[in-house]
């Protein structure tokens, strides 16, 4: 399984709005490809001082294949429409990770 990790830091008065977003909007639109196999959002509970909320969206893909088909046909857009609706209000960075 291949492993893509997206790794979202949240200013707080952004944090309620933010995540009904993830789960209403972005994760379904995603899962909507129907390449990604599993989905968890996770809130990291060991937050150092900063001025918002640590989350980590974790993407499951059977393949390399199918992680590069989402990322090819899918992934600009929809990180676009998040970033035009977020923008200014996240930091965030990626990680391509496989199932050992």
């Amino acid at each position: 399984m291949i492993i893509y990790n997206i790794t979202v830091n949240i200013s707080y008065p952004s944090e309620k709005e933010w995540l009904t977003y993830m789960k209403t909007i972005h994760i379904p639109e995603i899962l909507a490809t129907n390449l990604p196999v599993e989905v968890k959002l996770l809130r990291l509970l060991t937050e150092i001082e900063n001025e918002g909320s640590t989350y980590t969206s974790q993407f499951k893909f059977r393949t390399m294949e199918d992680f590069l088909a989402y990322q090819t046909h899918h992934q600009e857009e929809l990180q676009e429409k998040h970033h035009q609706k977020f923008n200014g209000q996240y930091v965030s960075f990626r990680t391509l990770l496989e199932e050992a």
